[in-house]
């Protein structure tokens, strides 16, 4: 079964763009460089490379996007809003729905940001694991609830 944050996504034609592109019939899979970009719904990735293995029903099942930095974004649900990532290597797995960010990892969805080496990212549930990496370490940024009202200190 294939998961989208979008039910609409998974009905969205694919398209594709790229100085080079490469296609195997017999392996399904597509090598797409220079200046790539890549949507199907609420889905974009760029990169300057990219592999995409398609399944059987030309969806994608998964992609891998290198760059300095590669980068993905996503509506993730109507509430939660637009999801975006970037890093040195995305790899979007359209069958579990994780996207992993790898080096120089950075994600940011509803004011909320994450940094750090590696970050995992379910756009079924919108969790989000961040691992640090060498000295670095993991950050992560929320904002102030507007709703709440600031009381002074007396």
């Amino acid at each position: 079964m294939t998961s989208h944050a979008l039910p609409s996504d998974a009905n969205q034609p694919i398209k594709l763009l790229a100085d080079r592109a490469t296609y195997s019939e017999r392996t399904g899979v597509t090598t797409y460089s220079g200046d790539v970009i890549i949507t199907q719904g609420t889905l974009k990735l760029t990169a300057s490379n990219l592999t995409v293995n398609l399944a059987d029903g030309r969806s994608i099942q998964t992609a891998v996007a290198t760059g300095r930095p590669a980068t993905m974004q996503q509506v993730v649900t109507q509430e939660k809003g637009l999801a975006k990532g970037q890093a040195n290597e995305i790899v979007y797995n359209a069958v579990t729905g994780i996207v992993t960010l790898t080096g120089n990892a950075r994600l940011t969805q509803n004011g909320a940001s994450f940094s750090g080496n590696v970050i995992r990212y379910s756009l079924k549930v919108g969790d989000v694991e961040a691992t640090a990496g060498g000295s670095q370490r993991v950050e992560l940024i929320i904002p102030p609830n507007p709703n709440v009202r600031r009381q002074g200190i007396r």
